[in-house]
């Protein structure tokens, strides 16, 4: 048997949404957040615009662009996006894990617009050149949160298009290099790559996209917390932090207290560092590694967010998916009741594995302190399912 290691993660917080708050992060830092006042008063709408404004400022969003804080995290910004631009062109959406797959059932089931389906099993991207995306409208996920595959970069899409992309960024932005002249609509939320808060999404419109919205009427009902025009027009006051509904003011505060940590430490080449830095950690460490392996299977795909891992180990695999599944579930018992790893099972709907998150938000030596953890948690399990066969 291997023995305990000796040295913990200063932090075990690995999960991958609520990800981790910044390094040196305390509650005193949300003390002076606008509460018990009005978010639309000059001190709570400014607060909300400057979280639009830094932003922009951090991400590079183009100048004409427009940046709004909407209701429901990634979820209802992605939505919010489909229910009112959709329906002018075909549309073609591509899965490959959970979340590429609610769009799907979305298209398909509530907008009933019977779109063209690019999907693949977990770990595998589908081919996106096979995607029409100079005469179609486009919906895909940058980097899958659930099955540790990312798109390598915008090439694929059409710099001539007519149709438009959406792109749900959640674990990809901040993190990974986003080529704004392919896409039109961006979102993400706060609770992934800046450890922020959840309940808020952030949506993004290119000029493209805005004119879609000002020239299209859906076919379906817009609910209220959807609607981004009225009169033929975009509401603009969105995009100026004049939110939909009532936003949480503490925890814009954090996200603001976030977003000037980022750019304190060198802004987003800083924050695309650390994240890479990070993976590098997990991926050297399952390549020296006999008995995990990634989900995902072309390297050029791997996350350098949310890392999904599988079991490898062929005596562990003889025994069936059963074993894997109980030795998967095992290792992160284990490592939660250490309090040396909190919350890295695989995605609910994902293969059994680890899911271990390395956003900028993580420390480097956080991670070099879990890996023999990882390791001496396998050897326990391992001896477990031996003992019960």
């Amino acid at each position: 048997m291997m023995n305990r290691p000796t040295t913990r993660p200063r932090v075990p917080y690995f999960s991958s949404g609520p990800c981790t708050k910044r390094p040196g992060w305390r509650l005193d830092a949300l003390s002076g957040a606008a509460l018990g006042r009005s978010h639309r008063s000059p001190l709570g709408k400014g607060k909300l615009k400057e979280a639009i404004d830094l932003t922009r400022t951090l991400l590079r969003v183009p100048a004409d662009y427009r940046i709004g804080i909407v209701p429901a995290s990634d979820t209802g910004a992605v939505e919010m996006a489909m229910w009112t631009m959709l329906g002018p062109k075909t549309v073609e959406v591509a899965a490959w894990e959970a979340f590429g797959a609610e769009w799907v059932t979305d298209a398909l089931k509530e907008l009933k617009i019977s779109p063209i389906v690019h999907q693949t099993p977990y770990g595998v991207l589908p081919d996106l050149s096979a995607i029409d995306t100079r005469h179609n409208d486009v919906i895909f996920t940058w980097n899958g949160t659930a099955a540790g595959v990312k798109v390598p970069n915008g090439d694929w899409i059409a710099a001539d298009r007519e149709g438009i992309v959406i792109c749900d960024a959640t674990s990809a932005a901040f993190a990974q290099p986003m080529d704004w002249d392919k896409l039109d609509v961006v979102t993400f939320s706060w609770q992934k790559v800046m450890g922020g808060e959840a309940a808020h999404g952030m949506l993004i419109l290119s000029p493209r996209a805005v004119a879609r919205i000002e020239s299209h009427r859906p076919a379906w009902p817009i609910p209220k917390v959807f609607r981004l025009a009225k009169g033929g027009k975009l509401i603009e006051g969105i995009f100026k932090g004049d939110t939909i509904n009532t936003p949480s003011m503490l925890a814009v505060e954090d996200y603001l207290d976030t977003l000037r940590w980022a750019e304190g430490i060198g802004g987003l080449d800083a924050l695309h560092a650390r994240a890479d830095a990070n993976a590098r950690v997990i991926h050297d460490w399952v390549a020296r590694t006999p008995w995990i392996g990634h989900l995902a299977v072309d390297p050029a795909t791997y996350s350098n967010t949310g890392i999904c891992l599988v079991i490898a180990d062929p005596d562990v695999l003889a025994r069936g998916d059963a074993a894997v599944a109980a030795l998967a579930k095992d290792i992160v018992e284990m490592l939660e009741r250490e309090n040396v790893a909190l919350d890295i099972g695989a995605y609910r709907d994902a293969p059994a594995g680890l899911r271990i998150w390395c956003g900028g938000t993580v420390e480097r030596s956080d991670l070099e302190a879990l890996t023999p953890w990882l390791d001496w948690a396998f050897a326990e399990a391992k001896a477990k399912l031996a003992q019960a066969a």
